[in-house]
């Protein structure tokens, strides 16, 4: 007897892949921020739009200590059920705040700017939340990042940042170089960290407007925006490891700069 039953299956459906989301877009839809000081940030942040808060009572009352004006619907949870809100290992600290990402900000938003950390394809998250933690600590302007290649706002990033997301203007460039290029034009000089580098960075001149540009572990600044900023600096290490995470970088870095700017 002949097997016909092939002939009466369903042809399978062809596969589509959803539209690539446009890079450099906030995510869809509303994002989840959580732990004290991260929320407290947001809260205080007039740019950012704030929709449902979800707590335990004590870390209520913990956010009305330290003086937090609660302006939005509160749900009071339980821990535990807060802890399936989030990740597995996220300490959120019996707060999560609901909240849509933050406005797009560009480079016209650095009018006024003195001191901006760009970073050309730094992707890990924690890393760029710690930067953007440094940069508030040591009063940056702003932090570039490119569009592609780099974290999008989301949990990891804010909870790694410590609020600073909420403090700092984070800019988001589709090219690099193209954005070292139109700061050049503004008056900034455009600095790029290299660990072949002339000269060390305390050894570089500085003008009154910097730009400081910092790549990813291993590939560095890349070649076109070195060439771009046109002036390249090494950090020396006295010790037996001569180079560091790209977060300690950043941050000896802005100290460095800022003391030869006179901030």
């Amino acid at each position: 007897m002949t097997d016909n039953s092939s002939s009466f299956r369903r042809p399978a459906k062809p596969r589509h892949k959803p539209a690539p989301r446009r890079p450099g877009l906030p995510p869809e839809g509303p994002v989840l921020l959580y732990g004290l000081h991260t929320v407290e940030a947001a809260f205080a942040n007039k740019a950012r739009k704030r929709n449902k808060l979800y707590a335990t009572e004590n870390a209520q009352n913990r956010l009305s200590e330290r003086g937090v004006r609660i302006d939005v619907p509160v749900e009071t949870m339980m821990p535990r059920a807060l802890d399936r809100m989030v990740t597995k290992d996220a300490v959120h600290q019996g707060l999560i705040l609901e909240a849509d990402p933050l406005p797009a900000y560009g480079p016209r938003e650095l009018k006024g700017a003195r001191l901006v950390l760009a970073l050309d394809q730094v992707t890990d998250p924690h890393n760029v939340g710690a930067i953007l933690r440094s940069a508030v600590a040591l009063a940056a302007d702003a932090v570039v990042t490119t569009e592609r290649h780099a974290p999008e706002e989301g949990p990891v990033l804010a909870k790694s940042a410590s609020g600073a997301l909420d403090m700092i203007k984070h800019v988001r460039v589709k090219n690099m170089a193209r954005f070292i290029t139109e700061m050049k034009e503004e008056g900034f000089g455009c600095i790029a960290l290299d660990s072949d580098g002339p000269a060390s960075l305390e050894e570089t001149e500085f003008g009154d407007k910097t730009v400081l540009v910092l790549g990813s572990e291993g590939k560095g600044v890349r070649q076109g925006v070195r060439e771009a900023c046109g002036t390249l600096a090494r950090l020396d290490m006295p010790g037996e490891i001569r180079s560091l995470n790209v977060s300690n970088a950043a941050v000896l870095s802005l100290y460095v700069a800022r003391m030869k700017m006179g901030l």
